[in-house]
């Protein structure tokens, strides 16, 4: 996205093909990341034919789990996102699910596609850590205990996980989820990859096509 306002590319583009142009994808960064940080992923699936949304409330992204979902939530409310999946890095995943266990996201997400999210917590949360807002991803902690009881929503969550992640040393498996290893290794740098970008594009389309076709039945 560049230096362009979080609301430029929430219109599909010119000449995109019907099925990207229905599909809008909502970005989440991780913790401390504007979002411009997800720039070369959005100017990828901009390029594939979606809208594509940057939720500007999210500021800096300090807020706690819940406040963040109001504001996700907030904005698809405002900016009438229907039927879109929410592409996450890092804590912008567990804010993801948040979204999804939030009564207001109903019919505006299908699903989430989360890279390299400690849904499990991360070990390197200890300490001083725990009183500073990296304390969320606390293993032990409120936050991620109560995310962890909410499974329910896990099948319309997408987890790719890094060959390996220096943040999260866990992983991020997610039990229940659809969890797919990454070639690409460390927490960071998947986001610059166009394999990884080719493979958000198509989970989201498939979870997309999941809920419409559970719609139907």
């Amino acid at each position: 996205m560049g230096r362009r306002a979080p609301g430029d590319w929430a219109e599909p583009p010119a000449g995109a093909s019907p099925g990207c142009a229905a599909l809008p994808l909502v970005l989440l960064p991780g913790i401390w990341e504007p979002w411009r940080f997800l720039g070369p992923l959005a100017r990828a699936l901009r390029a594939a034919g979606h809208p594509v949304h940057a939720v500007a409330g999210l500021g800096w992204n300090g807020a706690d789990l819940a406040e963040s979902a109001e504001r996700v939530v907030a904005h698809l409310r405002d900016a009438d996102v229907r039927g879109g999946v929410l592409v996450a890095h890092s804590k912008g995943g567990l804010i993801g699910k948040q979204v999804l266990l939030h009564p207001g996201s109903a019919g505006r997400v299908a699903g989430l596609v989360a890279v390299a999210t400690p849904f499990g917590g991360s070990s390197l949360s200890f300490g001083a850590l725990s009183r500073t807002p990296l304390g969320l991803f606390a293993p032990r902690g409120a936050a991620i205990a109560t995310l962890t009881e909410e499974r329910a929503v896990n099948r319309r969550i997408v987890s790719l996980a890094p060959a390996w992640d220096q943040v999260v040393p866990e992983g991020s498996v997610l039990p229940g989820a659809r969890n797919v290893a990454l070639e690409a290794a460390g927490h960071f740098r998947p986001l610059a990859d166009p394999g990884v970008h080719a493979l958000i594009h198509t989970e989201a389309h498939a979870l997309a096509a999941g809920a419409a076709s559970s719609k139907e039945h």
